[in-house]
């Protein structure tokens, strides 16, 4: 695709800039994890972790087109995971299984059990929502999964004091189903060695087995711990569901987890990224040989320069430290981004882009004719991660569904 001339330049700095989400690629990289999924073994349920406004490419556009595709829709908060069961109802659809993994209070653990919400149990603080829920006389148990901190070293019961501080699991099993089991893993992305990874995984076992004897438990607990990377390059890791973020939006979690993954599967699974950020400039001009641009006068312009400025900036998400080293797209070329990112504006210089003052479009993440600037890049050139880069898109962006 390459991005022409035309249109208004006047419209509104959240409708100048904003984001499209391919629901092809999308589509594409569930599927990935589904061939993963049917690699012999018994079958696992396929599960989207929808956490941080669906990893920054916005949950309400997100969820109408993952909720078909898989079993298990992971959240952060119990107002997400709420809103999921209230989309399901406005659109008559069969409810999938919903966990919320982040904190929750014991009213919120009500309305969660009411709506058939899972939680994750991380500690001994649970115990208060034991009465509460046991006031509330709900029809049903809220279902829990009980989260063993097996090295990650955030949340979760330590195999010290799964027998020690669980107990209220079972004091309050009127109002308490255990029904899961998972964990987290601290290193699987940086490293091609896993031991760390396979240490946890024996930790995990062993806390998984030491909290069915704790409890007396009777039926088998669902099991998860693999996440994008596990899921991709430790088969042992995937047990009975598996938690996909970041791959599901088509990024690698880390060039050493695309390495695993061919030496583990014997191919590297091809994700396509489902966001581009592209926006209308808000004035193209020249600039005279000897100019500065931008605050500071960090940048001057060596010779005559035709700049376009875009109405997008570190408030909208696109990273200060970027400044001086980033490019955007314009016309299948790379334009450089000149002086210092501004709240609300970026200069591009796209002398040799364009060859009148038109208003244009730019590409800031994405594809344009045969160019692309991945995630990754800019999150190079911002000295952080891809996770954090599209995370931080600002959500009054638009953001709109393609193909």
């Amino acid at each position: 695709m390459k991005l022409e001339h035309g249109g208004s330049s006047k419209a509104p700095a959240a409708q100048s800039s904003w984001l499209e989400l391919s629901a092809a690629s999308l589509r594409h990289n569930v599927e990935v994890f589904r061939a993963l999924e049917a690699r012999g073994g018994p079958a696992r349920a396929l599960g989207a972790v929808l956490k941080g406004n669906a990893y920054g490419h916005g949950l309400d556009q997100v969820l109408p087109l993952v909720h078909p595709l898989v079993d298990i829709l992971y959240f952060i908060t119990p107002q997400d995971a709420l809103a999921a069961r209230a989309f399901e109802r406005e659109h008559g659809l069969a409810p999938r299984q919903v966990l919320v993994l982040g904190a929750i209070a014991p009213e919120e653990a009500v309305m969660l059990a009411r709506e058939g919400v899972d939680a994750v149990v991380a500690d001994s603080a649970w115990a208060e929502a034991g009465p509460v829920l046991r006031a509330a006389r709900l029809p049903r148990p809220l279902r829990v999964h009980v989260h063993i901190d097996t090295g990650l070293g955030r949340e979760g019961f330590t195999l010290e004091q799964l027998p020690r501080d669980t107990g209220f699991l079972s004091e309050f099993r009127d109002v308490f189903e255990v029904t899961g089991v998972l964990s987290h893993f601290a290193n699987t992305e940086d490293v091609t060695e896993q031991a760390y990874a396979l240490a946890q995984l024996e930790a995990f076992e062993a806390g998984s087995a030491r909290l069915v004897a704790a409890l007396g438990l009777k039926g088998p607990l669902q099991r998860h711990i693999a996440a994008s990377a596990a899921s991709l390059s430790l088969p042992r890791a995937r047990y009975d569901s598996l938690r996909v973020g970041i791959s599901l939006y088509g990024f690698w979690p880390s060039p050493e987890t695309r390495l695993s993954a061919r030496l583990v599967l014997g191919e590297v699974p091809s994700l396509r990224p489902v966001l581009s950020w592209r926006c209308r400039s808000q004035v193209v001009k020249w600039l005279p040989a000897g100019s500065y641009v931008g605050y500071g006068c960090t940048y001057r312009c060596p010779e005559p320069t035709r700049i376009a400025v875009l109405p997008v900036g570190y408030f909208d998400g696109y990273p200060r430290l970027a400044s001086g080293k980033a490019h955007v797209l314009v016309n299948g070329r790379r334009c450089a981004v000149l002086g210092r990112v501004m709240m609300n504006h970026l200069i591009v210089d796209v002398t040799r882009a364009t060859a009148d003052e038109r208003p244009l479009t730019a590409t800031l993440l994405g594809h344009d004719g045969d160019e692309t600037l991945p995630a990754e890049t800019l999150a190079g050139w911002a000295q952080t991660i891809h996770y954090e880069v599209v995370t931080r898109l600002g959500a009054h962006l638009r953001r709109v569904v393609v193909d």
